[in-house]
C-alpha cells in the first residue's frame, strides 16, 4: 500500500523532471492554458487511471472519474451534479472533440449492482448512484440467466457503457455538437485481466479489440 511519504517522493521526482530541468511542457501549458481535444469519463478504480493506461502526457486529456464511469441523464432539478458540470465545462468551455466512456473489467460498482439485485439501499450513496445502470443489470439477468457471475459482470460493465453513451445525448449541447459533426462519442472497455482495449462498434453491435 502506498504511503503519503511515497507520494511526496514521487512529487520530488516529478518536480525534478519538469521544473528544474530544461523542460518546456509546463511553461507551454501555463502560457496557453489547457486545450485537450479528448474528454474521458473513467472509473475512480485505482487500477484504471486513463492517463496511465493510455500513456498520455499532462494536458492531453480532460478526465472525469466517478464510480463505474457512469454518465447520468440531463436533469433540470436542483442539486449538486459533479459529473454533469464537468461534462458541460469540457464540451462548452474547452470544446473537446471526442468523449470516451472508458469502462473496465472487474468493476466494483457493477458488482455491487449485481449483488444488490437492483434494489438500492436508500442509505447508500453508491447504491443510489449505481441505479443509473439498473437497465444494464436487468438486461443481463433477462438475457443471460444461466451465465456465470464473471460473464454477467463483464456484460453488465459493457452495457453500462452504452447507457452512458445514450445519456450523453440527453444533454442538448452534446447532442447538437454530435449532430453537426464537431463532437464524437466513443465507448471503450479496458480488460485489465488480459491487457486488452476494446471499442464498441455500432455496426457489429459488439465490443471489438482495437
Amino acid at each position: 500500500m502506498t504511503s503519503p511519504e511515497q507520494l511526496i517522493q514521487g512529487f520530488r521526482r516529478f518536480h525534478e523532471q519538469h521544473f528544474t530541468r530544461d523542460d518546456a511542457l509546463y511553461r507551454q501549458l501555463v502560457a496557453r492554458g489547457q486545450n485537450p481535444g479528448i474528454m474521458v469519463v473513467a472509473c475512480c478504480d485505482a487500477r484504471v487511471d486513463p492517463a496511465i493506461v493510455l500513456d498520455c502526457a499532462p494536458g492531453d486529456l480532460f478526465v472525469i472519474r466517478n464510480v463505474a464511469n457512469l454518465v447520468p441523464p440531463s436533469e433540470s432539478r436542483a442539486g449538486h451534479h459533479g459529473t454533469s458540470a464537468a461534462l458541460e465545462f469540457g464540451v462548452c468551455n474547452l470544446g473537446v472533440q471526442h468523449i470516451i466512456v472508458l469502462g473496465h473489467a472487474r468493476c466494483g460498482g457493477i458488482r455491487t449492482l449485481l449483488e444488490s439485485g437492483g434494489t438500492a439501499n436508500p442509505n447508500s450513496f453508491v447504491d443510489d448512484w449505481m441505479h443509473l445502470a439498473e437497465k444494464a443489470r436487468a438486461e443481463v439477468e433477462r438475457d443471460m440467466p444461466d451465465a456465470s457471475q464473471e460473464d454477467k459482470a463483464q456484460s453488465c460493465e459493457q452495457r453500462a457503457i452504452l447507457i452512458s453513451l445514450q445519456n450523453l445525448t440527453t444533454f442538448p449541447w452534446v447532442r447538437a455538437r454530435v449532430e453537426n459533426g464537431t463532437l464524437a462519442l466513443h465507448g471503450w472497455y479496458f480488460d485489465i485481466q488480459h491487457g486488452q482495449l476494446l471499442q464498441y462498434r455500432a455496426a457489429a453491435g459488439a465490443f471489438e479489440a482495437l
